[in-house]
């Protein structure tokens, strides 16, 4: 692994770092001031690949000879993946603001809990290293996925625009893959060798978003300790490519029709012109042409943008790609939680085939993941499917060759034995009494009810281990659940779990989780 970057001009917070990151075997290189770090990216060279370069940077906010504002301001605009850390013993809110809008992956005031700082640490390391892998597998994958007619209709049309810079606009609803086909407009165009820089303007607050795209100038206004390039420049010579257009503030529209209109603006606080040779591609999930009636879109903006439109079908359109989708993300999910990957059914594929998926491509990844995570075996059948697919308003019932619907359960002493059970983990119990699906007994009120049934069906059997085998699945269930629910982060789970990072790690081995 890479070693971890830290900058700070006292020696005593170096070494305590220093050996802190050692017991945990995370290698370090130290640094007192921002400009040996600088010098030593440049190195570097263009690329890393002796694998030299940081892994992380840990950086002091105030340190002779430099700036960590100005440091992180460079370092990002060179390594723009890097998770960088800001400590200060100044914890005051302007510093704050200035290290997030920077681009810091955190901010940690002096004095520090140490062990909260290596978790800290580590988890920048975690993001950094599923970055690597995710920029590696974008490299050996296609950008895209799709043998629908409509989809080959975009195929065609990103050939066609191959050698071209004019702007386009993506239109299509959400999760439906509009930033894939932005990333393939630009890979396979004349800028490819360019930076591609994306900004969804839905996701950034109004009085932020401005210096998103243009920058700011030193004290432009509270928390602008040092001058920061703006979207716009980042993408010079690359291209920018802005979701969500049709939510971008009205007056900001103005400031972009100006940009697109002449090729220059000026920073927020700013006096000079910047030039920028940017190649911008839109994306909405809205309808435009209404919004330009509302009054809410300005409709020369919506001209300058529209000059070639890319309609992206929704997924219930290209139904017949599901089945390839669905391999492709299994494979991915199983890649990142380090797992053998999982095979689904034909009888599951065809449920999932049957499904509305209202939020697109990026909803049938989610359910990839969850199944990863969370059906009983390496063959996934229809039953193990989430409740979002099986219990689908309008979904079509399961036919000859899917697994039938479950049994209702009567309210008498011989149907408590065929209560669903929950899945096990660890060794197999003994006895026939363990299914393998979760779920609450049909006609009660919830899991609660369905603990006490499978709770009274082991104890009819003459089981001494009811609580250690309940308390087992429990535990089980709860940790895989919260690891779906952040992607396979474990600290991430047992801070939403209310449990120690040590704890959670002790569970899952304990558990047979791994």
């Amino acid at each position: 692994m890479k070693p971890i970057w830290i900058v700070d001009d006292d020696q005593s917070i170096r070494f305590v770092l220093e050996k802190a990151l050692l017991r945990e075997e995370l290698p370090t290189r130290s640094f007192t001031n921002p400009r040996e770090v600088l010098a030593a990216l440049e190195d570097l060279g263009e690329d890393d690949a002796d694998g030299r370069g940081p892994q992380i940077l840990v950086s002091d906010i105030r340190m002779p000879g430099g700036s960590g504002l100005d440091l992180l301001d460079k370092v990002k605009a060179r390594m723009p993946g890097l998770p960088v850390i800001i400590m200060t013993a100044f914890s005051d809110l302007d510093s704050a603001v200035s290290a997030f809008q920077g681009g810091a992956f955190e901010y940690l005031p002096k004095p520090f809990d140490l062990p909260k700082a290596v978790e800290l640490i580590r988890r920048a390391v975690e993001e950094s290293q599923r970055e690597e892998v995710a920029e590696e597998r974008m490299a050996a994958t296609p950008e895209m996925l799709g043998q629908a007619p409509a989809m080959q209709d975009v195929f065609r049309a990103i050939g066609r625009l191959s050698q071209s810079n004019v702007t386009v606009m993506i239109t299509g609803e959400s999760g439906s893959g509009k930033e894939l086909v932005a990333r393939a407009l630009h890979k396979h165009s004349p800028r490819a060798s360019g930076p591609f820089v994306a900004i969804n303007t839905a996701a950034i607050p109004k009085d932020l978003l401005e210096s998103e795209l243009f920058g700011h100038e030193r004290g432009a206004f509270t928390g602008a300790q040092t001058m920061r390039r703006g979207r716009f420049e980042q993408a010079d010579g690359g291209t920018l490519f802005l979701d969500e257009i049709g939510d971008m503030p009205f007056d900001l529209q103005t400031r972009l029709l100006r940009v697109l209109s002449d090729g220059q603006f000026y920073r927020v606080g700013g006096h000079s012109a910047v030039k920028a040779n940017v190649r911008v591609i839109a994306a909405t999930h809205q309808d435009l042409e209404q919004r330009v009636k509302d009054g809410v879109f300005r409709e020369d903006l919506f001209h300058r943008l529209n000059v070639i439109r890319l309609r992206l079908p929704a997924l219930r359109e290209r139904r017949e790609d599901v089945p390839m989708l669905t391999r492709h993300f299994l494979q991915q999910s199983a890649k990142q939680l380090g797992v053998e990957p999982k095979r689904i059914a034909d009888a599951a594929l065809a449920r999932l085939g049957q499904f509305g998926f209202p939020g697109n491509v990026r909803q049938l990844e989610n359910i990839c993941h969850w199944l990863t995570v969370m059906a009983p075996s390496q063959v996934i059948e229809a039953k193990d499917l989430p409740p979002e697919v099986l219990d689908a308003p309008g979904a079509a019932p399961m036919h000859a060759g899917m697994a039938p619907p479950p049994a209702p359960a009567v309210d008498t002493a011989p149907a408590v034995a065929a209560v669903p059970r929950w899945p096990q983990a660890g060794p197999a119990a003994e006895g026939p009494a363990v299914g393998t699906t979760l779920a609450p007994v049909a006609g009660t009120d919830g899991w609660e009810q369905g603990l006490e049934h499978e709770a009274l069906a082991l104890l009819n059997q003459g089981r001494h281990d009811v609580w250690d085998e309940l308390s087992r699945r429990f535990e089980s269930r709860l940790i895989l659940t919260a690891l779906s629910n952040t992607r396979g982060r474990r600290i991430e789970a047992a801070q939403k779990l209310g449990i120690g990072r040590n704890t959670i790690t002790r569970k899952i081995q304990e558990l047979g989780l791994e």
